[in-house]
């Protein structure tokens, strides 16, 4: 296959996609929630949504066309996938494929139905993607290695993979940034990079800096709607839990009903928990982002006022060139 066959299969794979009937979207996330209760039905269609946007042919284009991808000798790539989210795997899916390596990919158990179904549909489109791919549960095989995983996995990644080229990515997670002049749309597009995805993603933001004296309540009042929530039973578990946690050790507090928030050094907090800093001037603010830079996958603010952020409800709809920890894997895949 030529570059241009790839662009076009993966174009087509995205009108496809977006083209899905309600009731095929529906069992699709049926499927996946019987092997992963987070995937509901709302948070599967808006990931595929996610995907019809990067596959644009525009912004394809637009993406690849700094790097010399038809140079490009290939290898075998060896990609190990995480299942936090639903798909959250497919941008090294289409960075490999499209870039013209051969990919195996290592699925988590917890997204493996959908990223096969994404596959299947591609091959239907193109038949010669079916020789330049395949899902394995070892690795032993693969010339370059992209990884993601948490802290711990990512130790053993860099010794298990470390005479080989790779990419490994470990934890990360989001910040917010709060003023107290937020109109409430701000704080309610806030909420959809908070609670997307129940909080699961490194796109979350699990932690928001705030004006010393800051006062909650209007950020409270313009997420109520999210109290839905604990119609999810996992969700539920997770805040009765955590809820318990902070009365036990005698916390301090702020608690709306589904949603702890309590003051914390800590980068990432658990589900249905969200950590707040105070700060005393933007270059007060500025030290304590950059003290955590490596943990960080993006930075919230109302409407991006913040140097290097980007606006509230923007945290889950990433680009096609918004790396994942910031490595630029098209550049890495093409010097293979």
């Amino acid at each position: 296959m030529t570059l241009e066959n790839r662009i076009e299969a993966f174009v087509q794979l995205g009108k496809q996609l977006q083209s899905l009937p309600p009731e095929e979207r529906t069992a699709l996330a049926q499927m996946a929630s019987a092997r992963n209760p987070w995937f509901d039905k709302d948070n599967v269609s808006f990931a595929l949504d996610g995907i019809v946007t990067l596959l644009n042919e525009q912004y394809l284009r637009e993406w690849l066309y700094p790097y010399h991808l038809k140079q490009v000798s290939p290898k075998k790539v060896g990609v190990v996938m995480a299942g936090n989210i639903p798909m959250v795997g497919f941008h090294d899916f289409l960075a490999v494929l499209i870039s013209g390596h051969y990919l195996m990919a290592k699925l988590s158990s917890d997204d493996e139905m959908l990223i096969k179904y994404i596959a299947n549909m591609l091959v239907a489109i193109e038949p010669a993607f079916a020789n330049n791919f395949e899902f394995v549960d070892l690795l032993k095989e693969a010339d370059a290695i992209i990884a993601t995983g948490s802290d711990n996995t990512a130790r053993y990644f860099e010794y298990y993979f470390a005479s080989r080229p790779h990419i490994i990515r470990k934890n990360r997670t989001s910040f917010g940034i709060l003023t107290g002049h937020e109109e409430q749309d701000d704080l309610k597009a806030l909420g959809e990079d908070i609670f997307r995805y129940y909080g699961l993603g490194c796109r979350n933001v699990s932690k928001f800096f705030v004006p010393e004296g800051y006062v909650f309540d209007k950020f409270f009042e313009a997420n109520e709607h999210h109290n839905t929530l604990l119609n999810h039973h996992k969700y539920q578990n997770n805040y009765d839990y955590n809820k318990s946690l902070l009365l036990v050790n005698r916390v301090p507090h702020f608690d709306n009903g589904f949603l702890l928030v309590t003051e914390s050094d800590q980068t990432v907090s658990p589900i249905s928990v969200l950590f707040y800093e105070t700060f005393s001037s933007l270059s007060n603010l500025r030290q304590k982002l950059s003290g955590a830079k490596d943990k960080i996958q993006c930075v919230v603010s109302a409407h991006g006022w913040f140097e290097g952020s980007i606006p509230f409800g923007e945290a889950q709809n990433p680009m096609v060139w918004d790396y994942a920890d910031g490595v630029d894997t098209l550049d890495f895949l093409q010097k293979l």
